[in-house]
């Protein structure tokens, strides 16, 4: 079966893509074709034209002895393996392994390494963040103080004002009935 594929491989490269479709276009390309098929060990039978176009049956021919040898494949000579060679193929993949390890590992430091880095910025950042909310909160709080002690002590003044008033309302108001009297 492999050696009527590989034979049939074979004998389709020989045809052109361009043979092919002059047969299908002028049936007299298409008896020499047939005969250049026979001659390359196909043959090829037109079967009943269809409605869709030309129809043909390809037959492959079985392959000649002399074919089968051109095909056969010979692999190449193993060469024999010492033990010193297989002790040198050991140990360079145990040196490919451990550098591979090592590798991994120093990506693993790196990643550890900026994981910490990140790590000590956001606290530092959240530390900034917190003495400026601190300073901003302590900055309020004494202009809310001052702002009260500048209020109670212009209250303060109105009052004593106002007493200063009335104590002059009232001599005044002495004296005209010191007067009247």
């Amino acid at each position: 079966m492999a050696k009527t594929a590989i034979a049939y491989k074979e004998k389709m490269k020989e045809i052109s893509v361009l043979s092919l479709l002059c047969s299908c276009l002028y049936p007299e390309a298409r008896k020499n074709l047939v005969g250049e098929f026979q001659v390359a060990g196909m043959e090829v039978k037109p079967i009943n034209k269809r409605a869709s176009g030309q129809a043909f049956e390809v037959i492959l021919k079985p392959p000649s002895p002399m074919s089968d040898a051109a095909h056969s494949v010979t692999s190449p000579p193993k060469r024999e393996v010492s033990l010193e060679d297989i002790q040198k193929k050991l140990e360079a993949a145990e040196d490919r392994r451990r550098s591979q390890e090592a590798q991994v590992l120093r990506a693993l430091a790196e990643k550890r390494e900026h994981e910490r880095d990140v790590l000590l910025k956001a606290m530092e950042e959240n530390s900034n963040f917190s003495k400026m909310a601190e300073e901003k909160l302590t900055m309020k709080m004494e202009q809310i103080k001052e702002n009260r002690q500048a209020y109670l002590a212009s209250i303060m003044e109105r009052l004593q004002e106002k007493e200063r008033h009335a104590q002059v309302v009232r001599r005044n108001k002495e004296l005209r009935e010191e007067l009247t009297a």
